[in-house]
């Protein structure tokens, strides 16, 4: 006979990232169900199905490297956006600073100064913008949405002023590298590794240090964790600087991959997709624990959402709709009330 704490503490112990995972591995299954049995045939891995993927000069293309290229933007701003979260926070000028940084790196290179400059000075911009956030909501005390607000309503303003209103094309080999990097050798999309690269570091620095305990403690209980002398200050505002760094790489990736800086649009909605990922990755918008794997791993889920609706020729107008109806069903499988629901039921 099974013990039910047994049971109870193995769920207890069920990885955040596994429910968006689980998600992707859903998607992954309905999409060759869709080629192999739908009107197109297209097999499993034939050309033009979801899992196929062809060749081009040794470098592989496809719906999964799609998503693995295109939602690495994503799953970087969800990164940056995690701590921030779990300090009882909030960022909704991602997408703005996306521009703002872009926008002045490609600018930058198309006056003909270095590659390495125009990068530099658009990661300073970023951490700028998220030390502004983070001076307004920790020391400030204005409310994380209204400041957040604030800097995305006049974020685009700034990347239009950066570019004279215009969209900034530029052709420069480093900079483009950024966003379309790949090489024969190892045929991975670059943003793809820049953002595993990124995770890795994020996760030893909140991991395998103190740092990542105070920031639960800060939002956790932030009273409590200042009473004990934690500098809760200082680590929200650490926070959104590393929000708006991780902002900046999104925003350099993202104008390599059109090769121009574009105030209109780059970033654009980006933050809705962030914080989808770190919510479907585990991550509780009421602060206290985070999980950087579970966001990571969201933001592939949200990327693969998208690139199905596509495959399926889902018009934009509908699309919304099942992609809320997935993410709400690996929100509804990791919530703590179905997980006390099912420890009940373990228990009787």
């Amino acid at each position: 006979m099974s013990d039910p704490r047994a049971a109870t503490r193995a769920s207890e112990r069920t990885p955040l990232w596994v429910w968006p995972a689980l998600g992707i591995l859903a998607l992954l299954i309905f999409n060759a169900e869709a080629d192999a049995f739908g009107a197109r045939h297209a097999g499993l891995f034939g050309p033009g199905s979801f899992l196929g993927l062809r060749w081009s000069d040794g470098v592989p293309s496809g719906a999964i490297v799609d998503i693995v290229n295109y939602g690495a933007a994503i799953a970087i701003l969800a990164l940056g956006m995690t701590p921030v979260v779990a300090v009882r926070g909030v960022d909704i000028s991602v997408g703005s600073v996306m521009a703002i940084c872009g926008c002045a790196a490609a600018e930058l290179v198309r006056d003909g100064h270095t590659s390495g400059l125009a990068i530099s000075i658009a990661i300073l911009l970023g951490v700028a913008c998220g030390v502004w956030n983070g001076v307004l909501v920790a020391v400030l005390r204005v409310q994380p949405f209204v400041a957040t607000l604030i800097l995305m309503a006049c974020g685009r303003g700034i990347a239009q002023m950066i570019t004279g209103g215009q969209i900034a094309t530029f052709h420069d080999p480093v900079l483009e590298f950024i966003g379309l990097g790949r090489s024969v050798w190892f045929p991975v999309p670059f943003p793809f590794v820049l953002g595993v690269l990124l995770l890795v570091v994020t996760a030893t620095g909140l991991r395998r240090t103190a740092l990542g305990l105070l920031v639960e403690a800060v939002g956790g209980n932030p009273v409590a964790s200042r009473l004990a002398g934690v500098r809760s200050r200082s680590l929200t505002i650490g926070a959104y600087a590393f929000c708006g760094f991780c902002a900046s790489i999104a925003g350099l990736i993202a104008v390599a991959n059109i090769k121009a800086g574009d105030p209109f649009n780059t970033g654009r909605n980006s933050e809705l997709g962030a914080i989808f990922a770190v919510v479907v990755g585990g991550t509780p918008l009421t602060g206290g624990r985070f999980s950087l794997v579970g966001s990571f791993v969201g933001a592939l889920l949200v990327q693969c959402l998208t690139t199905t609706m596509y495959a399926r020729d889902v018009g934009s107008d509908v699309a919304p709709l099942p992609i809320a109806g997935v993410i709400l069903a690996v929100c509804i499988a990791g919530s703590p009330a179905l997980k006390a629901l099912f420890k009940r039921r373990v228990r009787a």
